[in-house]
């Protein structure tokens, strides 16, 4: 679950650092190779009679050979380059839809957007209600169901709405998550959630981040709940998935997991410095698939923060003054960062580029 320190005590303090975190986390320009620049527009997917608007952004390939600009500014994070209202190159072109994680924002994997913008992809983004940087109403965090059909509605919304459905392939539609948003994407593949499961484990594990976080939430924690939370939340109109260091593994029905029959990619990071416990999340997520179809991969440097941007020189030292101890999330998050998300990059674009 995004921007998680080893302790709840923490997430306060990650309050603040995720909207630092929202104004610009990514790559330097040009590092990318492709062959269109990255398009850039915001979204606004329409509220519904119980669920609020869903706010976000788009990044699609263009061609038209305006500057590249930032999103926005920081102190902290490296920009994003983008093309600010470009035209949509012509041709439909995949749509891979993205979902932030705790308390993070529809920004946290820009870096990665823009990238697959010039590889030839549409790439969607919208902030979680309940879940997201500004967001955190107790009663819409509780209703955890609502994050997978975010998912659902912003999909609908690409295919419906005449600004954008004319730029995606109903037919090629994939999903990457960062942490909750790889939690989120699991339930979208067809995981399904087991209250009295997740119970019994953190009964025998009542330390456990998620079980911390989720009761916390009272998640599932009435009749009512628990038959929305473990309702089927999946979309099988996305075809494959990415899914960065989750968290909530614990949470699924093992019988869930092994009918699971989309390809999942799935990244575990070894550098345990979130809270998350590999052996419970991703490492036990892989095992529980299918023997074919998927791949887990475990970069050995690999760590939960480096899903985040890349951070300017001097960002460190900027939070390590303003928030002691969120300074963490750009720990290694230079040069060494860019590095593995160059890795990161070329793993999803070629994953979702299989037949």
């Amino acid at each position: 679950m995004t921007s998680l320190l080893p302790s709840l005590a923490r997430i306060s303090g990650l309050t603040r650092i995720g909207a630092l975190a929202c104004f610009c986390l990514g790559l330097a320009a040009g590092a990318e190779a492709g062959g269109y620049d990255p398009g850039f527009r915001q979204l606004e997917v329409p509220a519904t009679e119980n669920r609020p608007r869903l706010q976000g952004f788009l990044w699609y390939p263009a061609e038209d050979s305006r500057e590249l600009a930032p999103i926005h500014d920081s102190k902290v994070w490296e920009p994003v380059p983008v093309a600010k209202g470009a035209t949509p190159a012509a041709g439909r072109f995949p749509l891979v839809v993205l979902s932030h994680g705790l308390y993070g924002n529809a920004l946290n994997q820009s870096w990665l957007a823009a990238a697959l913008a010039r590889q030839g992809f549409a790439v969607a983004a919208i902030s979680h209600p309940g879940t997201s940087t500004w967001s955190r109403d107790p009663e819409l965090s509780r209703q955890l169901w609502q994050r997978p059909r975010d998912i659902s509605r912003l999909i609908d919304y690409l295919l419906s709405a005449p600004e954008t459905r004319g730029l995606t392939d109903p037919q090629r539609i994939y999903m990457a998550g960062h942490s909750l948003g790889g939690f989120t994407a699991a339930l979208l593949a067809g995981a399904r959630y087991d209250a009295e499961g997740l119970e019994r484990f953190c009964t025998a594990a009542p330390d456990d981040l998620v079980c911390s976080i989720l009761n916390g939430w009272q998640v599932a924690q009435t009749p009512e709940d628990r038959q929305e939370m473990e309702a089927d939340l999946s979309d099988p109109r996305i075809k494959a998935f990415a899914l960065f260091d989750l968290g909530g593994t614990q949470s699924f029905a093992p019988e869930s997991l092994a009918a699971i029959r989309r390809p999942l990619l799935i990244f575990g990071a070894p550098v345990m410095n979130s809270g998350l416990t590999l052996d419970r999340e991703s490492r036990t997520l892989a095992a529980a698939l299918p023997a074919s179809g998927s791949r887990y991969i475990e970069p050995e440097t690999l760590a939960h923060f480096d899903f985040l941007g890349q951070c300017k020189p001097g960002g460190f030292e900027i939070l390590a003054h303003a928030e002691p101890g969120d300074e963490i999330i750009c720990a290694g998050g230079g040069a060494e960062r860019a590095a593995k998300h160059q890795q990161i990059i070329a793993e999803v674009a070629a994953f979702f580029s299989q037949p």
